[in-house]
């Protein structure tokens, strides 16, 4: 009865969201530009042989430089140049809010990612408790998202979409912004770096510490195994599986979005700390899903501690739910960062 009350409002929640369009499907060949492949290659042929080799060579995939410049304004506002540019010229400038911690002194600090369609306010109530708790806190806005979004766009559409090669690339996007904010936090002295991301956010967030070897902490707040799956079978993501069907089925769709996905890398954050967070009654992140995330951690042995809410995706966000997220969340990174 619980479950049946929670999946309800979840839906009645999703039901709020505007301005959801269901795109055409695109395979976006042009948005990785893969080299050495056969021009007789069909579409499908070219994303799943450049994917093969960006899993099998991923340091070089989510390889970056420290930005050439920062700036920091009084307003505690950081851009910096995207180190992947794209044909949208307000996403290549990457904005981040710095909430330096309370006491002045801790040489910790976390990055913070929120989730897809993270309005400018989400997660800076987080970051100011992270902030009183003596972690300096970096909320990065993702690409596409609020003081990055094209103009012809209402929502984030274009990190999460039935554009094949341009989600592979704006998810890149993402890590490699997410490493330059890092070298951020380590050029202003920051000795312990931790990484908090939430729900698309969290997938980007390991992707981040597989790669980035500063990252010492990590808290991902709503997990799955790979990236399709959750696109494929989540309530917020029906309108893009929608376009999807038809043209690609699940396991070929996991396949093109491989490197953008948790599973191929989770051993490379061994010997790291990692919270673990899912919601018993999710419909965006199913639960199976979040299950098997938990048990790759274990059957593998790396270190990690699991907090399961009892609530479900949307319905995290909300009181009271959000405060015992926030609490644990901030705890973990407290005691182990």
């Amino acid at each position: 009865m619980l479950e049946k009350w929670f999946h309800g409002w979840e839906r009645r929640l999703l039901a709020v969201t505007e301005n959801r369009v269901v795109r055409p499907f695109e395979w976006g060949v042009e948005w990785v530009s893969p080299n050495g492949h056969g021009p007789r290659d069909t579409p499908l042929q070219q994303l799943e042989r450049w994917s093969a080799d960006a899993v099998a060579d991923s340091d070089a995939f989510y390889a970056t430089d420290p930005a050439p410049r920062y700036e920091l304004d009084p307003d505690g506002w950081l851009t910096f140049l995207s180190a992947l540019p794209t044909r949208y010229p307000a996403n290549d400038t990457v904005h981040c809010r710095y909430f330096p911690a309370r006491d002045g002194g801790a040489r910790r600090a976390v990055l913070v990612l929120p989730q897809w369609n993270a309005d400018p306010e989400g997660h800076v109530g987080l970051c100011r408790v992270l902030s009183r708790f003596g972690m300096s806190a970096l909320r990065l806005s993702l690409p596409y998202h609020d003081r990055r979004m094209p103009p012809e766009l209402r929502r984030a559409d274009y990190i999460v979409s039935a554009n094949l090669g341009r989600t592979l690339h704006a998810n890149r996007q993402a890590v490699l912004d997410a490493r330059r904010a890092i070298a951020w936090l380590a050029s202003r002295g920051y000795e312990r770096i931790g990484i908090l991301g939430t729900s698309l956010g969290s997938c980007l967030s390991l992707l981040t510490m597989a790669h980035e070897p500063l990252v010492r902490v990590a808290a991902f707040n709503h997990v799955s195994t790979y990236f399709a799956d959750v696109v494929w079978r989540g309530i917020s993501t029906a309108h893009v599986r929608q376009s999807l069907e038809g043209h690609v089925d699940l396991e070929t769709l996991r396949r093109v979005w491989l490197p953008i996905s948790p599973y191929p890398f989770l051993d490379r954050i061994r010997g790291r700390q990692a919270l673990l967070v899912y919601a018993r009654y999710d419909l965006t992140f199913p639960v199976d899903l979040s299950r098997h995330f938990v048990h790759e951690f274990g059957r593998r042995a790396i270190p990690h501690r699991v907090a399961v809410l009892p609530c479900g995706h949307y319905s995290t966000g909300k009181a009271p739910f959000k405060f015992l997220d926030g609490y644990v969340l901030t705890r973990f990174l407290a005691k182990n960062l």
